[in-house]
């Protein structure tokens, strides 16, 4: 499935069109009829007064008003469709409608739509009304320089709304599992991780992208296996966690998300030992890198480094394979960095506790200190669990 979808690079566009013809977003009226009360009346009279709006209405008049918008902004023939007297007529009204809908007004109502389909019930209409593949098409969209003319290859969407686009998709996800399935139907990690590749330079961009896939796919076990199967959908978190030093370092914010998005793949209750075994040089790279303060100046996320390899030393995954399996990859790959995590935590810890008690730095600080405390601890728990069945395994040493 292609990022346009289908034959036609607006069939996204026309899908929805067609949908909101045949669905309001609201719930069917009860088919029991009956008289209204003088208080039923009196409270009528005051949500109409008080302009209270039918938010499944205004999802819909939301989207009509978009389409539009985007129908003018994308149609390379809008210009040259009319002709004769009527033309001016015609040139003159989607001129008025286009100034109506700036980019500014457009992301506005991307932003409202986003405030309603945070309600699951929202999220589930705008899903029957074909708005997944809708929003799906405005992120990712690119002109197709093999196909357009001239003149339509000026013609794009601002990145500012892409980017919107994308903050409604990773809403209406967040915990919503029909959602999630229906935007993994439409194939849309390959087009997401495409969207993030061509977004070379622009870190907002990935960022948004990143929050979109975490969102659609965390705690969907489907959605995370496929996922994970994915080599480039891999290599893509590589990219965020910033392991790619030939290239710029990504920004703090797309560090986070990318690092958030990998612990809530590698600490699910649907981690295997495969899923870990994919990890493997990843897990390595926080090890070494990740909680560094030498090497990542971020505490928040050095913490959540910390936090993770705590978690990863305490889990048992299970096999996807028919055979039983044993083995913890992850685990055995940070109890081969014993020493060196030691030897930056001891450090890490000196240096904090020699903060001033009460101080705002020492406050700042105090998270990290017990997420290094709480390593500490896993790792000498993991390593006597080793020792159980190697005698001449050393104790880890943990400085208090």
């Amino acid at each position: 499935m292609t990022s346009n979808g289908g034959n036609s690079p607006f069939a996204w566009l026309g899908l929805l069109k067609w949908s909101l013809a045949y669905s309001d977003g609201t719930a069917a009226a009860s088919s029991e009829a009956k008289p209204m009360s003088p208080e039923d009346i009196a409270f009528l009279e005051k949500v109409m007064s008080e302009g209270i709006i039918d938010e499944g209405q205004r999802m819909k008049c939301i989207l009509a008003d978009l389409t539009d918008t985007f129908e003018m902004m994308l149609d390379s023939s809008s210009s040259s469709s009319v002709s004769g007297g009527g033309g001016d007529i015609g040139e003159s009204k989607q001129e008025e409608k286009r100034k109506e809908l700036e980019e500014e007004d457009v992301i506005d109502l991307l932003q409202e739509l986003r405030d309603i389909v945070e309600q699951i019930d929202y999220a589930r209409a705008f899903m029957a009304m074909g708005g997944l593949p809708f929003l799906l098409g405005i992120a990712t969209y690119h002109a197709d320089v093999n196909t357009a003319t001239a003149g339509s290859l000026k013609r794009t969407i601002p990145k500012s709304i892409r980017k919107a686009a994308l903050g409604v998709l990773s809403t209406m996800c967040q915990n919503n599992p029909p959602v999630q399935l229906s935007l993994l139907e439409q194939g849309h990690i390959p087009q997401l991780v495409r969207l993030f590749f061509d977004s070379e330079g622009d870190d907002s961009m990935r960022e948004k992208t990143v929050q979109a896939l975490s969102a659609s796919i965390r705690e969907h076990s489907m959605a995370e296996h496929i996922f994970c199967m994915n080599e480039e959908a891999r290599t893509m978190l590589k990219f965020g966690l910033g392991m790619q030093h030939s290239a710029p370092r990504p920004s703090v914010q797309l560090r986070k998300r990318s690092l958030f998005f990998l612990r809530a793949l590698l600490t699910s209750d649907n981690a295997t030992i495969e899923r870990h075994t994919q990890f493997q040089d990843v897990i390595s790279y926080i090890c070494t890198h990740g909680i560094n303060d030498e090497w990542e100046e971020d505490a928040e996320l050095r913490e959540m480094s910390l936090s993770m390899l705590s978690r990863l030393l305490q889990i048992n995954p299970t096999s996807q394979s028919d055979e039983a399996s044993i083995g913890k990859p992850a685990s055995n790959i940070i109890m081969q960095h014993t020493n060196s995590i030691g030897s930056i935590g001891v450090k890490r810890i000196q240096s904090i506790r020699s903060l001033k008690d009460g101080s705002e730095e020492r406050e700042l600080a105090s998270l990290e200190l017990e997420a290094w405390e709480t390593l500490m601890v896993a790792l000498a728990d993991a390593g006597a669990e080793v020792g159980k069945g190697n005698s001449n395994a050393p104790p880890l040493a943990i400085c208090h």
